[in-house]
């Protein structure tokens, strides 16, 4: 029997009702489930390719053929890892948790406003939403997979409204450089007009959410001397 620990942890993976499972490093494991490293022999404990790995059951040739169409440990090994579940350590998925909320609080204040003010709530605000509607994160899952049953579970707890409007800025011809690529990288351009001294006026759409964002950034760039207004 192969007892599991902090150095070592299980993938499973099923064909046709049969189990497989191999026996790795966690930490290069998951590395190599996210994409960031390819060489599955840093990975592995051993090359061995398991039907029960808690009892050291080995699958056989014949099924390893079946499933695979091969018996290089390597190829197999490879193929259940990126098809296969990883089981994650504690540490692991804690921190995988921890990342992918920031992500989606990240995501909520720049996407949606409350509909009262038409601002974003603040980060703090969300992340104890979250915490009241115990809203479960899939560590796993990307924010777009999962952001908008998160978002209805906070609708309960904090008004949530996904909304764009639009902007009329005027930019001085010494700051336009600059600034024309936050408007671009923010933003939709619904119009340009571009004046005889150089100056920008132009008409931006964007998320509700990122309309502080867009006012500091250019406030910043231009000393203060951009004009911001929102249109109705």
């Amino acid at each position: 029997m192969i007892a599991m620990s902090d150095k070592l942890t299980v993938v499973k993976y099923t064909f046709e009702g049969e189990k497989f499972e191999i026996l790795v490093k966690p930490d290069p494991a998951l590395d190599y489930k996210l994409g960031k490293i390819k060489e599955i022999s840093s990975v592995l404990v051993s090359e061995e390719i398991y039907q029960n790995s808690g009892k050291g059951t080995r699958a056989s040739s014949e099924k390893l053929q079946k499933a695979f169409q091969t018996e290089d440990p390597l190829v197999i090994a490879e193929k259940i890892l990126q098809k296969g579940d990883l089981n994650l350590t504690t540490d692991q998925r804690r921190k995988m948790t921890t990342e992918k909320r920031k992500q989606i609080i990240t995501f909520i204040a720049k996407t949606y406003v409350d509909p009262r003010s038409h601002l974003p709530h603040p980060p703090l605000r969300i992340e104890q939403a979250i915490s009241d509607a115990r809203v479960s994160i899939d560590p796993f899952k990307n924010v777009e997979e999962q952001i908008k049953d998160i978002v209805e579970s906070l609708r309960s707890i904090i008004p949530l409204k996904s909304e764009n409007l639009s902007l009329e800025i005027s930019v001085p011809a010494q700051y336009v450089a600059k600034s024309y690529s936050v408007l671009k990288s923010t933003g939709v351009l619904k119009k340009e007009e571009w004046q005889k001294d150089g100056s920008l006026k132009a008409i931006l759409e964007i998320p509700a959410a990122a309309r502080p964002n867009v006012i500091d950034r250019l406030g910043s760039i231009t000393k203060g001397t951009a004009f911001v207004e929102v249109l109705k």
